[in-house]
């Protein structure tokens, strides 16, 4: 099926960034000597922003001091930490040069968002792009997606993709009443994104297939 425009998220859907959070989250905690956390508890709250994770840590009066540690470090070490999901980036410049409307929603702010997308080589293919810190509700609340349709001038219907990796995602486009489909090459357990999106894919070559036909 064609959509009449797609939305996507970045890390873990389009950036491979799951070894970056990890390791920013580690150093995070480190350098304000609180106790580590897991990395399977640090990866289920990928989608949400920075200060939603901190929060739900217990660190609410610490949350925004973190956060600005955790984008210091972000930025220092970026690159020597991502790398674009094979062929998921092609996707992106192929509905480019169909004229297919883009969005990018992410729950990043604008300046690691800007240097993933740098990184992909798709800081060009996104007229409209709405990050995590220039929002009053981000994901898992529809306000990013809605935001995102108004830049467009595309109403929100289920002829609209939106293609993220974790359960936010699929909250946030339903929400919306978007057609939601979740990857699982990300951070999103594969139970939950079944039960709650409309559609999940495996692989590049099956995204390519739903998006592009």
């Amino acid at each position: 099926m064609m959509f009449d425009a797609v939305l996507f998220d970045l890390d873990g859907t389009l950036l491979d960034s799951l070894e970056l959070i990890v390791v920013c989250y580690h150093h995070t905690l480190a350098a304000h000597g609180l106790p580590p956390r897991t990395d399977e508890d640090i990866l289920s709250g990928v989608g949400a922003t920075l200060t939603a994770q901190f929060i739900r840590w217990g660190y609410a009066d610490q949350a925004e001091a973190l956060a600005a540690t955790y984008i210091d470090y972000n930025l220092e070490v970026h690159d020597a930490h991502v790398r674009p999901f094979v062929d998921v980036d092609t996707i992106v410049h192929e509905l480019a040069a169909r004229d297919v409307p883009l969005a990018l929603v992410t729950s990043k702010r604008r300046r690691g968002g800007q240097k993933g997308l740098r990184a992909l080589g798709l800081d060009q293919r996104f007229p409209v792009a709405i990050f995590g810190d220039e929002v009053e509700r981000p994901k898992p609340d529809p306000q990013p997606v809605e935001l995102a349709l108004a830049k467009l001038g595309i109403p929100a219907s289920p002829r609209v993709a939106f293609v993220g990796d974790a359960i936010h995602d699929v909250e946030a486009g339903r929400a919306a009443g978007v057609y939601t489909i979740a990857v699982s090459w990300g951070a999103g357990e594969r139970a939950q994104l079944e039960a709650a999106a409309d559609v999940i894919v495996d692989d590049a070559a099956g995204l390519r297939e739903l998006l592009l036909g």
